[in-house]
């Protein structure tokens, strides 16, 4: 039977993974214990109220629209049905939180840099999400096999890389079939925005990793583009 994942089963895990790990909120063992899909409508409402009564900040678990650039890449992923994917650069969830609720079935590693993200992440693994998995990596070092993945995504992180060619060649290593990518179209004032990835700079730096199946186009301020591994 295909899981069904929500936001406020993610909610209520992360609440139950914090707890976990540090004792706060306390909670019943019944609620601790069982699986997201067996609580109630009542219980996940009854651990949203203790997360917040704990001081948790929740508000990343509100039901939102999908951003186009996100929508493109979540429509793009149920296309080809990847059975594992790497998302690099997770940061408060934003896709990764819609990709888990739109393919809940599939395996997922978040890796990210900053420590405190990688907790958060996976205070919602220990709290009944175990097909998600986070990690404290670094894309252009992260140590993973080869091929470990059938796809890694890498949605508005590359322009923030320094050294984007690595990124771009660890990300093609790491991916059985595809690496998907958005970034923004058009230079804007983040001073953390150091590339301004064109067509037709992501089409050198994918083909000098190997990847010439590239597949591109627009969305509203931003550019997408899906990179078909050459011998997938």
């Amino acid at each position: 039977m295909e899981r069904t994942m929500t936001p406020a089963m993610l909610e209520a895990a992360y609440v139950r993974g914090h707890a976990m790990r540090t004792g706060v909120p306390e909670l019943a063992p019944r609620w601790m214990q069982m699986p997201l899909d067996a609580l109630t409508e009542a219980e996940l409402a009854a651990l949203h109220d203790a997360g917040r009564a704990a001081g948790l900040s929740l508000y990343h678990f509100k039901e939102k629209q999908a951003l186009p650039r996100v929508k493109k890449a979540l429509g793009y992923l149920r296309a080809v049905w990847p059975q594992s994917v790497l998302d690099v650069g997770s940061g408060r969830g934003a896709f990764l939180f819609l990709l888990l609720c739109a393919l809940p079935d599939i395996r997922v590693m978040s890796a990210d840099i900053l420590a405190h993200r990688v907790e958060f992440l996976g205070d919602i693994a220990r709290g009944g999400v175990t097909n998600l998995t986070a990690m404290k990596a670094d894309i252009c070092r992260s140590g993973l096999p080869d091929r470990a993945f059938d796809a890694v995504t890498l949605l508005e992180v590359l322009e923030h890389i320094p050294d984007v060619e690595t990124a771009v060649r660890e990300a093609v290593r790491l991916a059985r079939r595809c690496v998907v990518v958005t970034v923004p179209s058009k230079p804007d004032d983040n001073p953390e925005h150091i590339h301004l990835l064109t067509r037709e700079r992501l089409t050198a730096l994918f083909e000098s990793a190997g990847c010439t199946r590239l597949q591109f186009d627009g969305v509203p301020g931003h550019l997408f583009m899906a990179a078909t591994i050459d011998d997938a």
